[in-house]
């Protein structure tokens, strides 16, 4: 406790102690704590309205003093909304109403971003207020209010002459490109009604009010956007050049994406800076139902390879999304074998990730080469069985066309890994097998290093 008798009885709201100490001539209504704060700005700042009248009745106290973060007594008041003590304040000539805090935040800025509908009434009403003044990230009480959602406070603002609706913070972000990504749908409303206000300015980044809104999902402000023609509804945002569309098919806001599929400026194939389109995005997020909006369209390729010649099919079977492997497997122009750039097909992926349902689906096909192994000679069994996959690789096992102890380009074959790995319902399968040599070394004839882990584990 580092303040004042006085101080303490301030910010409690002990009127009757407070008069009883301001009735002694050795006391200083001015003494701050260790923090810099009075006994006015205590009171102000909790609304004990009565205390702040005795102390402004003394000819001594300084009605302006700030702590030691440059909070006055007036900004504590605003940001608390004590509407009949920021009049008293107000009333005074010694109180500067712009006055700023560590932020560089006035009193205005402070009850807007706190949604003190009254207080901003108040502090707007003084001649001297500016009320578009910029803290030290460049927002002002506007963008303040926009980005805490409060529609009556940015009415007010949005009434004044002097009050810019385009200003940007520091990171390039204008009043309104906040409520877009936060979904304060009634905010951009207010703003979207005016003629001077830019709804397409991107941020530093690039990213643009309506980017953001379809990556979060917001659907209604979307469709706000996109009811105003001079936005670009193709516009890509950050530096991977991801469209809207990729973003909202990126996270499965399928409300989103039927509205900008709805638009025909839309371009649904839209690659970003690593070939990815919004349909390779779907699928890689497990997204079923934006699939489908996305393989209703003709100018969707649904066999379009992203730069490292992943498809979307590699993205789905690698993650294991088993109704969107059967919704692409069932087109005839999507290639159910095609190699990435490590040569690992689909297979390849959900064999290694042990997703049985979906390895299952690409062993029913004719034209899907179980056995083809990647860039370092790495089988789909190889890989099932390093990992311990057991299902899995009782699925490859059962077919003719694999081969159960081959070797991949360094030598090693499924035993070795899954014996060095631990795998004991594997090791069992594989030595059913008579193919399966259990003294097998590496290609160059070397012992290998995993082989004396077998006798640590119980078969």
């Amino acid at each position: 406790m580092s303040g004042t008798p006085l101080a303490w009885a301030a910010g409690s709201g002990h009127e009757e102690v407070v008069k009883m100490l301001l009735g002694r001539n050795d006391v200083d209504p001015n003494k701050p704590d260790r923090s810099g704060r009075t006994p006015l700005l205590e009171a102000a700042g909790r609304g004990y309205e009565e205390i702040v009248k005795l102390l402004l009745g003394r000819g001594d106290t300084d009605p302006s003093k700030p702590d030691r973060s440059g909070h006055t007594p007036l900004r504590e008041a605003a940001g608390g909304g004590y509407e009949e003590i920021v009049k008293l304040l107000l009333g005074r000539k010694d109180v500067d109403p712009n006055g700023p805090d560590e932020y560089s935040m006035g009193p205005l800025s402070w009850a807007a971003f706190n949604g003190r509908e009254g207080t901003v009434k108040l502090l707007l009403g003084q001649d001297d207020i500016n009320p578009d003044k910029p803290d030290r990230h460049d927002r002002t009480p506007l963008w303040w209010a926009a980005s805490s959602g409060y529609k009556g406070v940015v009415k007010l603002l949005l009434g004044r002459n002097d009050v810019n609706p385009n200003r940007p913070d520091r990171n390039g972000r204008t009043p309104l490109w906040e409520p877009a990504m936060l979904g304060h749908e009634g905010v951009v409303k207010l703003f979207l009604k005016r003629d001077d206000v830019s709804p397409d300015k991107p941020d530093r980044s690039g990213s643009t009010p309506l980017w953001e809104a379809a990556r979060k999902g917001h659907e209604g402000i979307v469709k706000l956007f996109l009811n105003r023609g001079e936005v670009d509804p193709n516009k890509p945002g950050d530096g991977d050049d991801q469209t809207p569309l990729s973003w909202a098919a990126r996270n499965g806001h399928e409300g989103v994406v039927k509205l900008l599929l709805g638009r025909n400026d839309v371009d649904p194939d839209k690659v970003d800076r690593f070939g990815r389109t919004p349909l390779w995005w779907a699928s890689r997020g497990g997204n079923e139902g934006v699939v489908k909006l996305l393989l209703g369209r003709n100018d969707v390729n649904p066999d379009k390879p992203d730069l490292a010649s992943h498809t979307p099919l590699w993205g789905a079977a690698r993650e294991g999304h088993k109704e969107i492997v059967i919704l692409l497997l069932e087109r005839k122009d999507v290639n159910p074998d095609k190699p990435g750039y490590h040569h690992q097909t689909p297979l390849w992926w959900g064999a290694r990730e042990g997703h049985e349902e979906t390895v299952k689906l690409f062993l029913r096909r004719d034209d899907v080469n179980p056995d083809k192994p990647d860039r370092s000679g790495r089988t789909p069994l190889l890989e099932a069985a390093a990992r311990g996959h057991e299902p899995v690789v009782k699925l490859l096992l059962g077919r003719d066309d694999v081969t159960p102890d081959k070797p991949d380009k360094h030598g090693q074959r499924p035993l070795l890994l899954a014996t060095h790995n631990g795998h004991e319902g594997v090791v069992r399968l594989l030595l059913e097998r008579e193919e399966v040599g259990s003294n097998e070394a590496n290609l160059d004839n070397k012992p290998s290093r995993m082989l004396p882990e077998i006798a640590t584990h119980q078969l």
